[in-house]
């Protein structure tokens, strides 16, 4: 549900470069017996037909797994810092590891369809919320971090905890919060009345064009969810361990209206438009059109279109809450490893986990690399002095996980119809209970 604008390292493009100019799409750096491998994948590819010159597209290929002893999925942002991590590995034990580079919104449907076959990883970088799809196929394996556990947030082991079970080796957090423009706005807004106040009165003053950039195209839940939330609101009902009660919809509850009501205000007024995509999102807000944005680290790590990129002076913090109301509850998003229950080598997969991806100083390459705040709480305190680090995780600490139930599949694109038809014009509090019935229709 997140749009993600990752750093490509020149590096990572010239290794593209050359495998795609070479006789094979692997390269390999071989010391002694011992190799590790960063390997390209085919992609999705649109070609004429012979005969009408229409077009027909390809599906993705993953690349084959070869004679490897271990295999590990990355996409271009985590694979070449891997890649040095998995030649110590099988340096010391021995073996030859493939690092294959994966598109990350390829790696979970192939892992369900190649893992079967055998042909498949035995290790993938993945998100926590796809849980629900890869335990309901049978195709992660239970991971026992034993007291290593310890040395990660909680809220990064609780996320990739399903039925009991951690099934990841967490190494990222992620989740929105509002940027302001402090040239614009130099105080935060105390609430959610002031903050909508001063948006609109800078564009009634024609000082910026969007008061308040959220992106929607045309309709977004995710980035939504914090607003929808000022009420008191949830999608599911949490049990007292913190996993979701799919039985539980809280889309039709009196929270929940109230909150389908506050967004046809809101649009109905201005503050929030159908139109507004990440694009506009962002380019509005690094070009000082807009005062505040509702997003996540993916623009201000963004070193071309970013607002650091712009010269805007901005803050990272906490979207503040209703007066006299809860605070916003951002979705939080952990990345991790995950081992394949099919892998013919999980005892290695969990030894190259726990003792060489799992050290602090790989937490801080995937930061570097992404981004995202560490999970592991010592590597996070290094770079917590960063000031976006900081305000992303402040306004993470009233967060809780993105739901990796199954039956939140069932959600996303039948609340995102709800939203558009508030934004259309339609009653907003039917639109919620129409929206209600339906994913209680598809979860029964």
């Amino acid at each position: 549900m997140r749009l993600r604008k990752p750093f490509i390292a020149v590096a990572v493009v010239s290794s593209m470069v050359l495998a795609a100019c070479g006789s094979s799409n692997d390269t390999a750096t071989t010391t002694g017996d011992t190799t590790a491998t960063t390997s390209a994948s085919v992609p999705d590819t649109t070609v004429p037909t012979a005969d009408t010159g229409a077009t027909t597209t390809t599906a993705y290929v993953p690349p084959a797994r070869g004679d490897a002893d271990l295999v590990i999925w990355a996409d271009d942002t985590r694979a070449p810092v891997l890649q040095p991590i998995a030649q110590a590995f099988a340096d010391a034990e021995g073996i030859k590891v493939v690092v294959q580079e994966v598109p990350f919104d390829k790696i979970r449907d192939n892992l369900i369809t190649a893992g079967p076959a055998g042909e498949g990883p035995d290790i993938i970088i993945g998100a926590h919320d796809w849980l629900g799809e890869l335990v309901k196929n049978g195709v992660v394996e239970p991971i026992d971090l034993g007291t290593a556990a310890s040395q990660y947030a909680d809220v990064a082991v609780q996320a990739f905890t399903y039925d009991g079970k951690v099934y990841g080796l967490p190494y990222a957090i992620e989740n929105i919060a509002l940027i302001r423009n402090t040239d614009l706005v130099p105080e935060a807004p105390a609430t959610w009345e002031d903050l909508e106040t001063v948006a609109l009165q800078l564009k009634a003053d024609g000082k910026v064009d969007i008061p308040l950039a959220i992106q929607q195209g045309p309709a977004d839940p995710y980035h939504n969810f914090p607003l929808y939330s000022l009420t008191g609101a949830d999608v599911f009902a949490q049990n007292a361990d913190g996993t979701y009660d799919p039985q539980q919809l809280g889309l039709d509850s009196p929270e929940a209206l109230a909150s389908a009501d506050n967004f046809k205000k809101w649009s109905d007024e201005g503050l929030i438009s159908k139109d507004v995509t990440y694009d506009i999102m962002i380019e509005s807000f690094s070009s000082g059109k807009a005062p505040f944005a509702i997003t996540g680290p993916w623009m201000t790590s963004d070193k071309d279109r970013g607002p650091g990129a712009k010269g805007i002076n901005y803050v990272v913090e906490p979207i503040p809450p209703l007066a006299g109301g809860a605070p916003a509850h951002v979705f939080v998003g952990v990345q991790g490893f995950m081992i394949s229950s099919f892998s013919a080598s999980k005892d290695l997969a969990k030894t190259f986990l726990l003792d060489y991806a799992g050290t602090e100083d790989v937490q801080m390459q995937l930061f570097d690399a992404g981004g995202r705040p560490p999970a592991m709480t010592s590597a996070f305190d290094k770079v917590k002095t960063d000031a976006d680090v900081a305000g992303f995780g402040l306004a993470g600490q009233a967060g809780q996980p993105q739901p990796a139930i199954p039956e939140m599949s069932a959600v996303w694109d039948t609340w995102k119809d709800a939203y558009n038809l508030i934004f259309t014009g339609n009653d907003p509090q039917q639109a919620f209970k129409d929206a209600a019935a339906t994913i209680r229709g598809k979860i029964s």
